[in-house]
């Protein structure tokens, strides 16, 4: 599969510049290289031709966007457009309440008057950044379902009316395949160059399949971090909002403006210690920090490729040729964990879907449905067993970072499947997951691909896991990462086109 290099081609022009990471697009906004509008406009023009492949949007603000652009370069004219994402563009995931339209979640089933609320503090920050949203991605429906001929529209670029019918987002790398799931358009969209910074979702890895599906960098903060409200909930306690970007410094220029507690989310909170300035902290190196190497159950496992290992191995020859030290550690409780976040998400999806089910059963697509109704199977006393099992885990892997800094792991065991596989192909995907134990930990991860599959040109995805509230210090190994290697420089031919 052939790549574009995000320096290549189109070198000082805004085409060109839509390839590259948000911070460059940002510094070209402040020396003058480029505008916001003439920035908006490329990124529209892209999704006018790239769009109908991938199926990134649901909706785009393109009047509101070049009015916000407008305004972005009329206030850097006076003076005025002092912040570091001001005038830069982004997606909004269809799970996060925008003011310029619906939040639908991809669904037929929630009201439309839902998201006449006022926005979440996510959106409301990086608007008050001067960051400009050109509209809203795909997802999975409710962010649970999975890709299936009754709700997507299969055909890329065909028509039709059917209200069944939702973009289907696929993979730029290879359409055959999945985008990934559930913060789709918000990866493919990055990858694709339709803007540089896309927000997403994480309930189980929401942000980290997609993000390491479509070859970008993700990052789920540590739980509270980043507060939550103006959000569909999946699971209350699993759900996670955060930044899909092409660099880590990218995704820690953001966490910089979103993070913080909010009274609109009771879950938000401080972080001990006070507030962090993650961009600056990605300065230095990784000379001697203890890395520990979780691979008994992922990378050594029976659902991890050995194509996927290789590059996993690979990827820890370069963190140790930055200094840092390889500590083989096992992960206790990983599967149970696993499986604590599934129980716990469907019956926290249950409880707020019941009355949606019971009212309106058929107009879910068939795989949204039957994962929700599994929250009516489990008892409580499953369900609190589950918390057992995340109490417990937060503990022993908590007890894990008196060991060592940071843990890594490959993202999942697989490159990104195709669209429209069976029973087999989804068991399978699920069984390589290695995010959901995070959900269920509430500690930050952070993903950058690693590398490619060489038989299918997919990339494949290093995660990298700190203690809670240490976020800064996974992006600063995954900084250092991209440092040395150019994985996240490259684009899908696709991307060009």
């Amino acid at each position: 599969m052939s790549t574009l290099d995000a320096d290549a081609g189109a070198v000082g022009t805004t085409e060109g510049l839509r390839l590259a990471p948000l911070l460059e697009q940002a510094a070209a906004l402040r020396d003058g290289t480029t505008t916001s509008v003439e920035l908006v406009t490329a990124c529209q023009a892209a999704a006018d031709r790239i769009d109908p492949l991938i199926g990134t949007y649901i909706v785009r603000f393109d009047r509101a966007a070049l009015e916000a652009a407008t305004a972005a370069d009329e206030a850097r004219a006076r003076g005025d457009g002092g912040g570091l994402l001001h005038g830069v563009p982004f997606g909004v995931k269809d799970m996060l309440v925008t003011r310029e339209g619906p939040t639908t979640a991809q669904s037929v089933v929630l009201d439309p008057t839902w998201g006449d609320q006022p926005e979440g503090a996510v959106v409301s920050r990086l608007r008050a950044a001067g960051a400009i949203p050109l509209g809203k991605t795909t997802t999975m429906e409710f962010a649970l379902g999975y890709p299936d001929q009754e709700h997507h529209n299969w055909d890329a670029g065909s028509e039709d009316d059917s209200r069944h019918r939702f973009p289907l987002p696929r993979n730029p790398w290879n359409r055959s395949h999945w985008a990934g799931g559930s913060s789709s358009g918000s990866g493919n969209g990055v990858a694709a160059g339709l803007f540089p910074l896309g927000l997403g979702t994480d309930t189980g890895g929401s942000i980290r399949i997609p993000a390491a599906f479509c070859g970008v960098s993700g990052h789920k903060p540590t739980f509270g971090l980043v507060p939550k409200s103006g959000c569909v909930p999946l699971g209350f306690t699993y759900d996670h909002i955060g930044p899909l970007a092409r660099t880590v410094a990218d995704c820690a220029a953001v966490l910089d403006v979103i993070a913080g507690p909010d009274p609109s989310d009771p879950t938000s909170r401080a972080r001990p210690g006070g507030p962090e300035r993650y961009l600056e902290a990605l300065q230095g190196g990784i000379d001697g920090l203890r890395i520990g190497v979780g691979r008994s159950v992922t990378a050594d496992g029976p659902w991890c490729d050995p194509e996927v290992t290789a590059c996993f191995d690979q990827a820890l020859g370069v963190l140790e040729g930055a200094g840092g030290r390889l500590v083989e550690v096992d992960l206790p409780y990983w599967d149970e964990l696993q499986n604590a976040t599934f129980v716990g998400m469907s019956v926290e999806a249950f409880a707020w879907h019941r009355s949606m089910l019971q009212e309106h059963w058929r107009d879910y697509g068939r795989p949204t449905r039957m994962r929700l109704a599994l929250g009516a199977l489990i008892s409580g006393a499953d369900y609190v067993q589950a918390q057992r099992v995340r109490r417990t885990g937060q503990r022993l892997v908590g007890e894990l970072f008196g060991s060592v800094d940071v843990i890594v792991t490959p993202t999942l065991g697989t490159v990104a499947p195709l669209l429209g596989g069976g029973r087999a192909d989804r068991t399978r995907q699920l069984r390589s997951m290695f995010t959901a134990a995070l959900n269920a930990l509430g500690f930050p991860a952070l993903v950058v691909p690693m590398g490619f599959d060489v038989t299918l040109g997919l990339p494949t995805s290093l995660q990298i896991v700190a203690a809670p509230f240490e976020d800064s210090t996974a992006l600063r190994v995954g900084h250092v990462f991209q440092q040395m290697t150019d994985w996240h420089r490259r684009s899908p031919a696709l991307a060009g086109t």
